[in-house]
């Protein structure tokens, strides 16, 4: 009882102790209220540090601007995705006995929802959005989310794995569709702006200019897009690259980067490329490849450019044989356009409508003359070599094992895609490819888990693939990989060390 006093006693001394100092503290410390802090005096700028007449030029800039960004907005469109992935899992003793036994019908299943993002642009007054194929491809829903916030489902129209892009349509009579300008017109310098969705920040606007085009002497595939150094991230495939006057001249599709995000090197599909995909696919039910059917194995660092396209064969069947062309022929238009690479002349053949009659001029044997020829659709067993440079024969005594003649690419380790390892890395079933499984130091921005689907615009499909590519790479050169990291197409630069 007395030790109970004393405790008591303790505690109501150190709660008057504490009291005190708290009342010392409000007259004398900083916990005074804040009705007894004396106001510190200020002035605020009351004009601008300049006259807005001497920057009226700049001003009615930024009107117009806002006046465009607002006018294509509407149009833009943040994509939603899911898939369930089945997660296996042992059973235990414990589950088997003491859950029900129902659950067990697919024993060790489990779903996993994964969730992805990416941006589209309305094309269409009846819904049609246009996205990248690699931003829906295998996925359980899609979503789309309006300028408004509203949300809708979307279903899939149809897609195309090589030209990567994918048509979607969404119920809604009221949405503004964007105007599909000319990409042939779009020149370096253009002013433009990507709109989309990166990281989940939808109606993120940037803007650049366009930093080349049509470069004819690249074999990596480069020279189909349009590059721009507007800011684009991971999320804004499938979006708009705009030009001035509120039309889309290309989607966005890939960046080169280092870090993952934008370092200012972004491509987007030419709208011109864009727009025949479309209406192929909403007319025919698919995106329907033209062919002309030649071959070339000059390389663009041999020829000049305005030497053209030198034919090395002719397919069998195909419009360049009924148009009696002949091994040695050198394209010079085509349907009355100027081609001076293999990379152009594709990109005229795939812009050219079907079995309508079209003039190839061609010189022979020093001569100029033209034929005339009509273009089929691709067979499905035609490879997409046929307007592309045939890899080069690797060297006497090469051999496929031998690492020292490719500088970074040949240290890098890759194995087989699986379907364990696709589901794993939550690739795209289009995608065909080998995944890296080890990267050296010099390897740059390659990383273990990407999927290498070209080298040098060769494709890769298998690990037999990627040694073939090995052996006719320059060790002098860089060397240019499309890569597929989850649903984030890319190129990755791995330059002689």
């Amino acid at each position: 009882m007395k030790n109970l006093f004393k405790f008591v006693l303790f505690v109501v001394l150190l709660s008057a102790g504490i009291s005190a100092l708290y009342d010392y503290r409000l007259k004398h410390g900083n916990l005074s209220p804040a009705a007894e802090v004396r106001p510190e005096k200020y002035t605020l700028a009351s004009a601008p540090s300049i006259d807005p007449k001497n920057i009226a030029t700049l001003d009615s800039l930024n009107r117009e601007r806002r006046a465009l960004v607002a006018s294509i907005l509407p149009s833009v469109v943040s994509v939603k995705t899911s898939k369930k992935v089945a997660l296996r899992r042992t059973l235990t003793m414990e589950d088997f006995f003491f859950r029900n036994p129902r659950q067990f019908r697919n024993p060790g299943d489990e779903a996993l929802v994964q969730n992805s993002l990416g941006s589209g642009v309305i094309v269409s007054a009846e819904g049609h959005i246009i996205t990248n194929n690699h931003v829906v491809d295998q996925v359980d829903e899609i979503e789309v989310q309006l300028s408004d916030g509203t949300t809708k489902k979307a279903r899939l129209v149809g897609a195309d794995a090589e030209v990567d892009l994918a048509v979607l349509k969404i119920d809604d009579p009221g949405v503004k569709a964007l105007k599909f300008g000319d990409s042939d017109a779009v020149q370096p310098g253009d002013f433009v702006l990507a709109i989309g969705n990166p990281f989940g920040f939808e109606e993120t606007v940037t803007d650049g200019i366009i930093s080349s085009k049509g470069r004819p002497n690249r074999m990596d595939g480069f020279g189909d897009y349009l590059q721009t150094n507007a800011a684009i991230n991971p999320g804004n495939s499938g979006g708009p690259l705009v030009n001035l006057s509120g039309e889309i001249i290309g989607i966005n599709t890939a960046i080169i980067s280092q870090s993952g995000g934008s370092q200012g090197i972004g491509f987007a599909i030419p709208s011109n490329t864009v727009k025949t995909a479309l209406e192929s696919l909403l007319k025919q039910g698919h995106i329907v490849h033209g062919y002309l059917g030649v071959t070339s194995s000059t390389s663009p660092q041999q020829t000049q450019r305005t030497d053209g396209v030198v034919v090395d064969d002719v397919a069998a069947g195909s419009p360049a044989a009924q148009a009696q062309m002949r091994p040695g022929d050198v394209i010079k238009k085509f349907n009355g356009r100027d081609v001076h690479s293999i990379a152009e002349l594709r990109n005229v053949v795939g812009q050219t409508e079907l079995n309508k009659k079209v003039d190839v001029e061609i010189e022979r044997q020093g001569k100029r003359i033209t034929v005339a020829t009509e273009l089929k659709e691709r067979p499905a067993d035609y490879q997409t070599a046929g307007v592309m440079p045939r890899p080069q024969n690797p060297p006497a005594g090469a051999d496929d094992d031998d690492d020292q003649d490719a500088s970074g690419l040949a240290s890098v380790k890759v194995a087989e895609l699986t379907p364990d390892l696709r589901q794993h890395l939550d690739v795209p079933s289009a995608v065909r490819g080998v995944v890296v499984t080890d990267v050296p130091d010099d390897a740059g921005e390659l990383r273990k888990g990407d999927v290498i689907e070209e080298i040098n615009q060769q494709p890769v499909t298998s690990v037999a693939d990627f040694k073939k590519a090995l052996s006719s790479v320059d060790p002098e050169k860089p060397q240019v990989l499309s890569v597929c990291r989850h649903r984030t197409r890319s190129f990755v630069v791995l330059r002689p060390q």
